[in-house]
């Protein structure tokens, strides 16, 4: 193989987009591990509507109640990553930051009272949200494809978004979930100008 060509397989898109998600799954897990331990990340969950809290916003999507917690989030956030990091990284990036942000604000304003939200489920519905409707924004063939059977895979999850559970945060996924259909249109391919 020649240097050109082993360049361009050490920065190949599925790769990089492979390495981040697998890097983010486990930095969840070494964080739940810290915190089993210690006790100390248990204050970096979201509490709604004190000032204060609105500095958890960010760091609630990557602590979790438990290792159940954070082991229901791997897969999903692993898979629907990935399929989103393909894109590439830099919109990857501005996209899971748009989630974040709207998904964590929306719990912030509408979780109940005196409760503490963390978990990687917030982004997991945001990247559910942005891939079944990227396609459809970018008028991408294949993404339209990729979003259909993401939808075909993951569609159930979307019953999350209602609140049946009173344990679990519905304002994360329904937050989320509108953080990343957003991001679809922030963050939306252009399409090539063509001049005569």
């Amino acid at each position: 193989m020649s240097p050109t060509a082993v360049d361009r397989h050490r920065s190949s898109p599925a790769r990089t987009a492979a390495l981040l998600m697998l890097g983010w799954v486990a930095l969840l897990w070494v964080l739940e591990a810290l915190d089993t331990a210690t006790g100390s990340l248990n204050t970096y969950g979201l509490s709604p509507r004190e000032a204060g809290e609105l500095r958890d916003v960010l760091p609630m999507s990557f602590l979790h109640h438990g290792f159940d917690h954070v082991a229901s989030n791997s897969v999903p956030l692993l898979i629907l990553g990935f399929l989103a990091a393909l894109g590439g990284i830099r919109r990857f990036l501005a996209v899971v930051l748009t989630i974040m942000v709207v998904g964590g604000l929306g719990v912030w304003l509408t979780a109940p009272a005196y409760s503490n939200t963390a978990g990687a489920s917030v982004v997991v519905f945001g990247l559910l949200g942005y891939l079944l409707v990227r396609g459809f924004v970018d008028r991408s063939a294949r993404d339209i494809v990729i979003g259909l059977l993401v939808g075909a895979v993951y569609g159930s999850l979307l019953w999350g978004v209602l609140p049946t559970d009173t344990a679990v945060s519905w304002q994360g996924h329904l937050f989320g979930l509108v953080g990343g259909v957003l991001a679809a249109f922030l963050f939306r391919r252009r399409a090539a100008v063509l001049t005569p």
